[in-house]
């Protein structure tokens, strides 16, 4: 008996605590990786939404860039830190297919080391191809593909990116052969685009559009449900008689496993606020991007479909790293 009153009071001085540090909080400022280099768009959304909840926080969010080996330096440091609301972290789909491509390389478990405080936006990808590509549209590419089995190039920013992956999901689907050429990121694919030494890629509309619209490359689809208001011309998958896939990158923020309930759903409020005010939400939709900024239990099982998902496309295509 007194040992169970004994881990009862244990248990109701922990809740207290934790209570009361959710209420002081955030009483420094909040160091916030991004595991990325600056300038990208997972930079700039973070800076775009971490700058509004610095208001209704109340305090200093300084923004760190920790570059490296796809996002696994910034995250591992982020887990390692204290679970104390103070050291956040920002992954796109990488994170979700880093699970997969590094099963048992990790330094940190991808799922139980963090756990998520909000996912902050969506990117639908957009499918393009180069000027002298005969398609038009995606059932024109689906036709060639199959009359030319791994005659049609694709380019990405790299192994397990998501441009990668959602091209081979695209295969897989369609029963399709192209062949992978990897960049070190996307400007040089994209420059290869152009040159027509590849013929398709991939990536978010903020980064193809102007090439589209300049007339250096043409848009084939989106991979979203409806049409971007951002982007109106270009149809979705289903639309260009394609296969309805939906394929994005995504902005969501993680803290240390163990970090207070209280502080977490304080975070995910903060980021609700400020990806669904009209400051905020305006430049994401001008980009290309959905305003999410969803609960935690709602991120994590979005991330859980998300691992799963992309499991399953880099099991069967037989997806290796380094």
């Amino acid at each position: 008996m007194n040992l169970f009153k004994s881990a009862l009071a244990a248990t109701v001085l922990a809740l207290a605590a934790g209570t009361a540090a959710a209420q002081s909080y955030p009483n420094k400022p909040i160091r916030w990786i991004v595991p990325y280099t600056p300038g990208g768009i997972t930079d700039n959304v973070t800076r775009m939404v971490t700058g509004k909840m610095q208001a209704s926080l109340g305090q200093t969010i300084v923004v760190e860039n920790k570059p490296g080996a796809n996002s696994i330096i910034g995250v591992d440091l982020t887990a390692k830190a204290p679970a104390d609301g103070y050291t956040i972290v920002t992954v796109i789909a990488a994170h979700a297919a880093n699970a997969t491509l590094y099963q048992g390389r990790l330094p940190f478990d991808p799922v139980k080391s963090l756990v998520p405080v909000s996912l902050a936006a969506v990117a639908p990808l957009i499918l393009t191809a180069n000027n002298a590509f005969p398609a038009k549209d995606v059932r024109e590419l689906i036709a060639y593909a199959k009359a030319n089995p791994g005659k049609v190039s694709f380019g990405s920013s790299g192994v397990g990116a998501a441009a990668h992956l959602t091209t081979e999901l695209l295969k897989q689907t369609a029963g399709i052969d192209m062949t992978h050429v990897p960049y070190k990121g996307t400007a040089p694919a994209l420059t290869d685009l152009q040159a027509g030494n590849i013929q398709i890629l991939i990536d978010v509309p903020s980064t193809m559009m102007p090439h589209v619209r300049g007339g250096k490359v043409k848009a084939l689809a989106m991979f979203s449900e409806k049409r971007l208001p951002s982007v109106p011309e270009v149809p979705t998958m289903a639309e260009a008689g394609g296969p309805p896939l939906l394929a994005s990158t995504w902005v969501m923020f993680l803290a240390p496993a163990g970090t207070p309930r209280e502080i977490v759903n304080k975070l995910s409020q903060a980021v609700s606020d400020a990806v669904k005010s009209p400051e905020v939400s305006g430049k994401l939709n001008d980009l290309g991007i959905i305003p999410v900024g969803n609960t935690s239990d709602q991120a994590a099982r979005f991330l859980a479909d998300e691992i799963a998902q992309w499991g399953r496309v880099i099991s069967t295509a037989g997806v290796k790293t380094d």
